[in-house]
């Protein structure tokens, strides 16, 4: 056998160098492309047999690769007891009831991808990118368009709601039926195309889109749909389509906002005198949205069958069912006021209230399935309204700050040219071009059937966050025309109400902490949860074949990891050429690194990860910006690697990119790896920042967007596109385009004046003053300098602010003949009917 193995050593005849360098490179090879376990066995006994290692260490590996090889022998011997200390360490995090549910709810889309390490990029770049139907199309440039022409925001805030006109139109063309099939009376539009709606709405009032947004997002309609018997649909939704119905959904109470599964509000089965069978219901709901004008309360409550009338058990748990709003014992009436912005948001109450038990959304089959029914609505609904009504209020701030910073001069500049303004504005070029992008691209999923929650949630949190950026920074930038109130501030009421956006679906802090990593790393991640599931059920045989892929998974990622942040991403294929190609290759550079570290958390703190918020948080900031490059990259090359793009593509790249940079750093520094924190905080943390996967988008190009947002075209208005832009200059937007369309006009005019006062030819002074010299020298025509007499009025009048008497500054926010549907007057005070 010695002679033998001394015949195989057929590594001795070679340089030391080449032997051990070719060992190095197998095996960065086999890890890079996860070979799996069988192949590095075979390898390794060549290694052996090739060096001439001795009989008993041959022996002993073939041992080795034997109990690691066969499952029968590798479950008894290693996963069985593996899966026992696993179990006393509590390694891996408990999943309660409402948890599993919520995460069994959706679906895993391309997040799946980039929690894998080795994204499938070819198909990334290849999911749908929808654009809208002829249909969709036509809706949003009739009833849309028209509805959003009858609605002055100012005026919604100043009577606190809609006239009658408002909602009656509302009505008539069907806002209340966007998502209802087109068989009940709805038109059936697409996620697409209801994003796109709600997000036109918001471009010119806040109210409007949340009006219209609610009843077809998470609702009755929507769990009617989905859940409801064929007897609930044909009754209910033909008449929420038509807006006979007004539908609210009440889930959030005083001691259950983010903990909805601590909700107290109470369903109790019994047999009536008739033999039928009902529901006694109890509850105190608050934060609830059209409840003061619903006829028809989608109620979330706790079902208890204390004597198995329906024969599924005493406790059936978290129901949903429909309530009819003039049921004895419901109370309303009374409204919440949400840092004064008037959209209904009310509590409502019922004690003793009984219907029928047929009123549970489902039948009795539904008993006890709410919370499912919700998570999966969730699943989808955050991915579209709020999203949708913060690109709105982006694209806005986009067309009006562009303007803005072109009409506004100082110091004899329009204030577009200074940097300290091109800074901003690059912001909020850049967020709207790349939140529009993962709009669509998310839309995409959903129309496609996916329900991708851990998406969703990334989509409500950074939509909204990136919202309240924009809307910061064009507070900043158009000053004091920001904080004066009136008709003409475009941008003060969203700047109030941004908090709301923040607060609702899922307060923001949790969504980041808990939702978009905590779970998202169980639902995401190709093996957690099998092995979680493996260990609940004591199979260890799932939990054989889960923890040894995943083992496979983070070696694998931790050579792809260390080689692609080597050649800074070069060892990764694009699927694309051109611009796109090099954040594609960064895009699987940052997926290895960020799943290799999730597998560090996941190993360091096994089931206290969920407590460890902070550090979540950093995870879900990686993962956010990864799916919003992911996005952007496939809204470049959807719309046909546009030219005059690539400045927004590589502004938002660069700046996901240096986000994803800055988390990796504080993850670095704060995590505990027991006996390697030091290597993360040392020799690790240095080269991340000494080879940054990105950094900060250049002041060079930051003035190429913004420059870009100032000029009128086809680039403004695609990067603008779907919101209302009024025709008429007497309104605040419209005062701005008007404004911009005469400054651009008159340009050269100005040119010829600016040369002359440089030349001596006229004294420098206001345009206005240069006039009369200039005629006299020939420098201009009369026609001329008409045209700048005309531009320097619309640039004087776009810049004003609103300004009131004392009287009109001190009026009733609601006049006698302006009473908001709903309400009445009552010995002098508005009450509600």
């Amino acid at each position: 056998m010695e002679a033998l193995i001394e015949q195989l050593g057929f590594f001795n005849e070679m340089a030391t160098w080449a032997v051990w360098s070719g060992i190095v490179l197998i095996f960065l090879i086999f890890g890079f492309t996860g070979a799996p376990l069988w192949i590095w066995a075979v390898a390794g006994l060549v290694a052996l047999a090739g060096l001439g290692a001795p009989v008993w260490l041959i022996s002993a590996f073939i041992v080795l690769a034997v109990i690691f090889n066969v499952k029968a022998i590798r479950r008894t011997l290693l996963s069985g007891p593996i899966m026992k200390v696993l179990e006393a360490l509590k390694i891996l995090p408990a999943i309660s009831e409402t948890e599993q549910t919520a995460i069994d709810a959706g679906t895993v889309w391309v997040e799946g991808e980039l929690f894998s390490g080795s994204p499938d990029l070819k198909r990334m770049n290849s999911e749908a990118y929808p654009d809208l139907t002829d249909k969709e199309r036509e809706f949003m440039d009739g009833p849309a368009e028209e509805l959003c022409s009858m609605v002055s925001d100012w005026k919604v805030f100043q009577r606190k709601g809609f006239d009658d006109e408002t909602w009656n139109f509302m009505k008539e063309k069907r806002f209340f039926g966007l998502i209802i099939p087109e068989e009940y009376g709805g038109y059936g539009f697409s996620a697409n195309a209801h994003s796109a709606i709600v997000a036109k709405l918001a471009s010119r009032c806040g109210p409007l889109a949340t009006t219209v947004m609610v009843p077809n997002s998470l609702g009755p309609a929507e769990l009617l749909m989905h859940y409801g018997t064929q007897e609930q649909k044909d009754h209910y939704l033909p008449r929420l389509a038509k807006g006979e119905e007004m539908p609210c959904f009440a889930l959030t109470e005083p001691n259950a906002g983010s903990d909805a599964g601590g909700m107290q509000s109470e369903g109790e089965v019994f047999k009536g005198d008739d033999g039928e069978l009902y529901l006694k219901l109890n509850w105190d709901k608050r934060y609830i949205t059209l409840a003061a004008i619903s006829t028809v309360i989608g109620l979330a409550f706790k079902l208890k069958d204390p004597d198995n009338l329906l024969g599924k058990g005493e406790n059936l748990g978290i129901t949903a069912a429909l309530v009819p709003s003039d049921t004895e014992g419901v109370e309303l009436g009374k409204r919440h006021d949400p840092l004064g912005v008037p959209f209904y948001n009310c509590p409502t109450r019922g004690k003793d209230v009984i219907v029928p038990v047929d009123a549970i959304i489902g039948g009795v089959e539904g008993a006890g399935n709410g919370w499912r029914m919700l998570m999966e609505s969730l699943a989808v609904g955050r991915g579209i309204s709020l999203p949708a009504q913060a690109i709105g209020g982006a694209k806005t701030a986009t067309r009006a700050v562009g303007a803005y910073a072109l009409i506004r001069k100082q110091f004899g500049l329009n204030i577009g040219k200074f940097e300290g303004i091109e800074e901003p504005m690059a912001k909020i070029g850049g967020y709207t071009y790349m939140m529009d992008a993962a709009r669509g691209y998310i839309c995409g999923a959903l129309d496609k059937g996916a329900k991708p929650a851990v998406v969703t949630a990334i989509a409500k949190y950074n939509f909204t966050e990136l919202g309240r950026e924009i809307v910061n920074d064009s507070m900043d930038i158009v000053g004091g025309a920001g904080i004066s109130m009136g008709p003409r501030n475009i941008f003060a009421h969203s700047y109030i109400a941004m908090p709301i956006a923040i607060t609702v679906e899922g307060a923001n802090i949790l969504t980041r902490t808990l939702m978009i990593f905590g779970q998202g790393a169980i639902r995401s991640h190709p093996y957690a949860l099998k092995e979680i599931e493996a260990l609940m059920n004591k199979d260890v045989k799932k939990f054989d074949d889960a923890f040894w892929k995943h083992i496979g998974h983070v070696v694998k990622n931790e050579v792809r990891s260390c080689l692609l942040s080597i050649t800074r991403g070069r060892l990764a294929s694009s699927p694309v050429s051109g611009p796109a190609a090099k954040y594609y290759r960064k895009l699987a550079w940052a997926s290895a690194s960020f799943a290799f570290m999730a597998d560090m958390a996941l190993g360091s703190y096994g089931g206290a990860l969920k407590m460890k918020e902070k550090l979540a948080g950093r995870y879900a900031d990686i993962l956010s910006w990864m799916l919003l490059a992911t996005a952007t990259l496939r809204r470049f090359e959807a719309e046909g690697r546009k030219k005059e793009d690539e400045i927004f593509l590589h502004w938002s790249m660069q700046h996901a990119f240096y986000r994803i940079q800055t988390a990796f750093d504080e993850i670095y520094s704060e995590i505990e790896v027991p006996g390697l924190s030091w290597l993360f905080r040392g020799p690790v943390g240095l080269w991340s920042r000494m080879n940054r996967i990105g950094k900060k988008p250049s002041d060079k190009l930051g003035h190429k967007v913004a420059q870009a947002m100032q000029v009128r075209g086809d680039q403004r208005d695609r990067l603008t596109s779907g919101i209302y832009v009024p025709e008429s200059a007497d309104e605040a937007l419209g005062k701005y385009e008007y404004a911009m369309k005469v400054i651009e006009e008159s340009f050269p005019i100005y040119k010829k004046l600016y040369k002359a006062t440089k030349a001596g030819e006229i004294k420098k002074a206001h345009v206005l003053k240069q006039l009369d010299a200039a005629l006299e020298k020939g420098v201009i025509t009369q026609d001329e300098a008409e045209i700048v007499k005309k531009t320097e009025e619309a640039r004087f009048d776009a810049i004003l602010v609103d300004e009131f008497t004392l009287d009109e500054y001190n009026r009733s926010a609601v006049s006698e003949d302006e009473i908001p549907l709903g309400y009445r007057k009552d010995d002098g005070e508005t009450v509600l009917v």
